[in-house]
C-alpha cells in the first residue's frame, strides 16, 4: 500500500529571508532575556544592523543621535547613566585594541582582623565592576599584613594587588599634640554620647585619610582612587568606568551621600577654616563651593558635609599646594585629636 503526500509549494527567496530575519530577532531577544551580559555585548552591532535597515529609533534624520533632556543639564553635571559611558569598556575591545584604563586604583584601609569584611567588599566590587576593567588594588595597614590575609585576598581578583604598611609618622598621634587637652576633650565628648569619642585610633585614621594616604609609596604612581571599606555592599552593576568619566570631564571629586554634621563634634572647625581663608586668600578659587557649605556667604557653616567613605577622587588635587597648606593649617591646630569629625570636611 502506498501513501501519497501533498506536494509542498516552493518557498520564495523573499519569504525565506523574512523567516530567517524573524528567527534572528527572536533569538536575540531570547538571549537578551536569559543572559544578562548578552545585551551589553551584542547591542552595538544589532543597533547597527537595525540602522542599516532603516528601523532604528536612535537617530534623527538618520544621522544625529537623540539627546533629549540631557541637553538641558549644566556642563558640570555628573551623569551616572550616560549612554556614552556604558559602552566604554573591555566588552568592546580586541587583542589589537586593548581597553585603556585610567591611571587609577582602589584604596582599601584595613586590618588583618577585618579579613571577612575585606573579602566580602572585594568580591562585590569585582562582581559588580572590576571583573570587566581590571583596576589594581592597594591595601594599607598600620601593621604588616599576614601571609594568610594576602593569600585570601589575592584569589579574589585577577587584577594586581599590592599590600603596604603605613609609616608610623603618618599614622600615630604627633608628639606636639597636648595629650592632656586631648584626653579631656575625649572624655567631654564621651559624656555627650558622641560616636568614636574615646577612640584615638579613629582619630589616627581620620588624620591619615585627610593628609597622608596619597603620599604612600604604593599610591604615588596613580592619579585617581576609589575608596573601599570592609563590609560595604554594591547593589547594582556598574556598566561604565567612573575613572574614565572623571578623566574625560575634568572631575576632581565624586561622592555618594552628603549629610548634616553633628555640630558638637566640630566646635572650632569653621572658625579655623575662616582663619585660613583670611590668611591665605591666594588659595581660594573664584569658582569655589562656598554656597554648598554656607547659607550666608561663609559667616556660618551650614553643617553640610560629604561622607568620604565611598569617594572617588583625583589625588593630584590633594597633592597640590593649596590643599597641602590647608591640611597643615588644620593639623597644627590639633583638631584631629581635640575634636571628633574634622576629617569629614
Amino acid at each position: 500500500m502506498s501513501a501519497s503526500f501533498p506536494q509542498m509549494g516552493k518557498m520564495s527567496g523573499r519569504r525565506l529571508v523574512f523567516l530567517l530575519f524573524a528567527f534572528v530577532v527572536f533569538l536575540h531577544y531570547l538571549l537578551n532575556f536569559v543572559y544578562k551580559d548578552y545585551a551589553r555585548l551584542s547591542l552595538p552591532s544589532f543597533n547597527g544592523l537595525a540602522s542599516q535597515l532603516g528601523i532604528s529609533g536612535n537617530r534623527t534624520n538618520g544621522t544625529e543621535p537623540l539627546v533629549g533632556p540631557l541637553s538641558s543639564l549644566p556642563d558640570n553635571a555628573t551623569l551616572v547613566n550616560d549612554p556614552s559611558l556604558e559602552l566604554e569598556g573591555p566588552a568592546g575591545t580586541t587583542e589589537e585594541n586593548q581597553y585603556q584604563r585610567a591611571n587609577a586604583t582602589f584604596v582599601f584601609l584595613c586590618r588583618n582582623s577585618d579579613i571577612a569584611g575585606v573579602v566580602s567588599s572585594i568580591q562585590q566590587m569585582e562582581d559588580r565592576f572590576n571583573k570587566n576593567y581590571g583596576y589594581p588594588w592597594v591595601l594599607l595597614n598600620e601593621e604588616p599584613f599576614t601571609e594568610e590575609f594576602k593569600q585570601r585576598v589575592r584569589v579574589l581578583t585577577d587584577a594586581p594587588v599590592h599590600f603596604g604598611q603605613i609609616p608610623p609618622e603618618h599614622w600615630y598621634q604627633p608628639d606636639w599634640i597636648d595629650e592632656e587637652h586631648a584626653r579631656q576633650s575625649r572624655e567631654h565628648m564621651m559624656s555627650q554620647g558622641i560616636i568614636y569619642a574615646g577612640s584615638v585610633p579613629y582619630r589616627n585614621m581620620c588624620r591619615f585619610n585627610s593628609g597622608f594616604f596619597f603620599k604612600h609609596e604604593l599610591l604615588r604612581p596613580y592619579r585617581y582612587y576609589w575608596r573601599v571599606e570592609p563590609e560595604v555592599k554594591f547593589f547594582c552593576d556598574v556598566n561604565y568606568d567612573p575613572f574614565k568619566f572623571m578623566e574625560r570631564n575634568n572631575k576632581v571629586y565624586g561622592f555618594t551621600i552628603s549629610l548634616v554634621e553633628w555640630e558638637p563634634t566640630i566646635p572650632t572647625l569653621w572658625n579655623t577654616v575662616k582663619e585660613f581663608i583670611t590668611e591665605n586668600p591666594e588659595y581660594i578659587s573664584s569658582s569655589n563651593s562656598m554656597d554648598f557649605l554656607s547659607n550666608d556667604n561663609g559667616q556660618h557653616y551650614n553643617l553640610c558635609h560629604f561622607w568620604s567613605n565611598f569617594e572617588i577622587a583625583d589625588m593630584d588635587f590633594w597633592r597640590g599646594e593649596a590643599y597641602q597648606k590647608f591640611f597643615e593649617f588644620l593639623d597644627f591646630k590639633g583638631g584631629f585629636y581635640y575634636e571628633a569629625s574634622i576629617a569629614n570636611l
